[in-house]
């Protein structure tokens, strides 16, 4: 299976994605509703939860990690890389679990798309916080700048189902507009609720910038990476027998899975921790 994990619904917006591009596995999905947002917690609490919810979909027979929440790939992706993939940790049981994060496939995408060097960024407060976009940028390569907005009312927003409408556009007018002015070509959607707003954004971004889905960005990297390693292809359960588990009741959830599926999916609430 594939396991994909976020702290909340807002990864739905990546099986999305896997159900486009990769439609033929089965997926194991959890979301720590009982402890959202990761967005305003810290790192050593992002790091920790990330960890545990690792351990547990690997036990579930998750044989490769999407780290679906923006935060946790930003807190904490390094560090399950070197307990679960890089040197197969003993949670593991030492087996080397490919982790995949949302912010290389990101930068590298929006790295490509942009022509001015000039790249925004909107997230959560506490990806923004990281100052990982920048971080990757400056590895990835230098002369690009990037630009950064935190936008905290998005995700609220979007669990409410008001993604378009005045309110919502009034509100994005106000967080894009310090981005704006700086005159960008491409817009890195950093939380995992923003595609799912991506209209409004459009709207006041204009149509000379290009926005990039982390999500998408993700999954057709998911996907080379299969191609060119068919061991670990072969693990994966094929059928659409999905588990989408939750810590907690999720508010909305039949809201924000209808804007993500057009149906209704079945879910199962267990906190393991």
């Amino acid at each position: 299976m594939i396991g994909v994990f976020d702290s909340g619904v807002g990864g739905l917006t990546v099986v999305k994605e896997i159900f486009k591009y990769l439609p033929e596995y089965q997926i194991i999905y959890f979301g720590d509703t009982a402890r959202l947002p990761y967005g305003t917690k810290g790192e050593k609490f992002v790091k920790k939860y990330s960890a545990k919810i690792t351990d547990w979909l690997i036990k579930k027979g998750a044989k490769i990690i999407i780290v679906a929440c923006n935060t946790s790939s930003a807190w904490a992706a390094d560090s399950l890389k070197k307990e679960f993939s890089a040197h197969g940790g003993s949670a593991s049981g030492g087996k080397n679990v490919p982790i995949f994060e949302m912010i290389t496939p990101a930068i590298k995408e929006a790295k490509r798309v942009s022509r001015n060097r000039k790249i925004g960024i909107i997230g959560t407060p506490g990806t923004i916080k990281s100052g990982v976009y920048e971080k990757k940028l400056s590895q990835l390569n230098n002369g690009f700048r990037i630009f950064s907005k935190d936008c905290p009312l998005f995700v609220p927003l979007v669990e409410e189902g008001w993604v378009e409408g005045g309110v919502t556009e009034e509100i994005a007018r106000e967080y894009l507009k310090p981005i704006k002015q700086k005159n960008i070509d491409a817009l890195i959607l950093g939380c995992t609720h923003y595609p799912l707003l991506k209209n409004v954004i459009v709207k006041i971004m204009g149509g000379k910038v290009k926005i990039v889905n982390p999500a998408e960005s993700l999954i057709k990297e998911v996907k080379l990476f299969l191609k060119n390693n068919p061991k670990i292809e072969s693990q994966l359960k094929k059928g659409n027998k999905h588990q989408f588990f939750f810590s907690d009741t999720p508010y909305n959830f039949q809201k924000i899975s209808h804007l993500c599926f057009k149906r209704k999916i079945k879910i199962k609430v267990q906190d393991p921790f």
